[in-house]
């Protein structure tokens, strides 16, 4: 299994870097791009439909190993689980949902018009068999699965969507997501096409990272980043259908942790400030990168602390469901201590850096001043 792993991640990652360049040639002829504004952190003009190599690399992946591995009989998809047909769905609403998301990043489509489409993606899901029906050997009514699933899926789908403010952010949690994902399925006796599509997604934001990565030259968009949502919740059902214990059915939602949060607080805090619920709808600046980056640190810090925080809540999860919760939150607390100690020590040094510019500056416009004065 550990070969086709390696097969699965490689094969996305190569296809994702190549194609990456061609989709930044794709966005500046169909004007797929994304200007400066008060509420963007990007000072240029920025390509923004790089998701589709994303996309590209894991669709090449997943089918190579899928039909290869069912040559090879290392999966049936047609046993009991009816895989053949859940991966077609599967397919069915990643085209669904990329269609009306590369029209928003081409024309920007309005708030309620991406949440249709997102929906009806999530329909899609469930109409193929891939539900969240089970939770501790208890089957849930229909339409109590039916909300939950289509509810977790637009859920997830949004809050990556929601934390895309800074170059490789949202691509680098979803990478740290898939890792430690990866790790509890593979523990867990999760099916083996869960961990074979969690690798090639994995794979496919790595090869697309280095063009994202600050400084950026393009942007994953919003066919990149609802992609990676929807598929996130969509292998997370899948890798945890076999599983009874509540811990790990609740795994995805620790690891995702920090996207659901931001996504939770902007949604509580729109509806606050505006007094509606359509204020939901509402961009702002109270994203969790956006306050960071408010408390005096770079964009590229603002992000390295999310990484951190991220992988500390997949590390954290982790250990829970194998060694218990003392031992999970002994870990926490001394992370958490060591995050403060060291914000402390990066803000001193962040006002090192602004006093010794501000000083060059002040050199700098002295010298200018003699050199006019020297030539008057």
């Amino acid at each position: 299994m550990w070969g086709d792993i390696a097969i699965a991640f490689l094969l996305a990652c190569i296809t994702s870097f190549v194609v990456t360049p061609y989709t930044i040639k794709l966005a500046k002829k169909v004007g797929a791009i994304d200007m400066p504004d008060d509420r963007r952190v990007n000072k240029k003009p920025m390509p923004r439909i790089g998701g589709l190599a994303v996309i590209a690399g894991f669709i090449v992946s997943a089918l190579y190993l899928i039909i290869s591995m069912s040559i090879e009989g290392k999966i049936d998809l047609n046993d009991t689980e009816n895989y053949k047909t859940k991966l077609l769905g599967f397919l069915i609403g990643i085209i669904f949902l990329g269609i009306f998301a590369f029209l928003d990043d081409v024309k920007d489509l309005k708030p309620i018009q991406k949440l249709i489409a997102q929906i009806i993606s999530a329909i899609i899901i469930y109409s193929f068999g891939i539900r969240i029906e089970d939770i501790s050997g208890r089957l849930l009514p229909e339409p109590i699965s039916f909300i939950l699933t289509v509810g977790w899926i637009v859920g997830i789908t949004n809050a990556i969507n929601l934390i895309d403010g800074l170059d490789g952010l949202s691509s680098g949690i979803t990478l740290i997501s898939c890792i430690f994902l990866l790790l509890i399925f593979a523990t867990n006796d999760s099916p083996v096409i869960s961990i074979v599509l969690i690798t090639a997604l994995a794979g496919a934001i790595l090869g697309f990272f280095p063009y994202n990565a600050n400084p950026a030259k393009t942007f994953i968009g919003d066919v990149g980043a609802q992609f990676l949502g929807f598929s996130m919740s969509v292998i997370a059902i899948l890798g945890v259908a076999k599983t009874v214990t509540l811990v790990v059915l609740i795994a995805p939602v620790l690891v995702l942790g920090l996207p659901i949060f931001d996504t939770l607080f902007a949604i509580i805090r729109r509806v606050i400030k505006g007094k509606s619920f359509k204020a939901v709808f509402n961009a702002d600046r109270g994203h969790l990168h956006h306050r960071i980056m408010k408390k005096g640190y770079t964009q590229k810090q603002a992000v390295y602390i999310l990484y951190c925080i991220s992988a500390s809540i997949g590390l954290f999860t982790v250990i829970l469901i194998n060694d218990g919760i003392w031992k999970a939150l002994s870990l926490a607390f001394i992370i958490a201590a060591i995050l403060g100690l060291g914000s402390k020590q990066i803000k001193k040094y962040n006002k090192e850096i602004l006093k010794q510019n501000k000083r060059r500056e002040m050199l700098l416009e002295d010298k200018y001043v003699e050199n006019e004065d020297g030539e008057e």
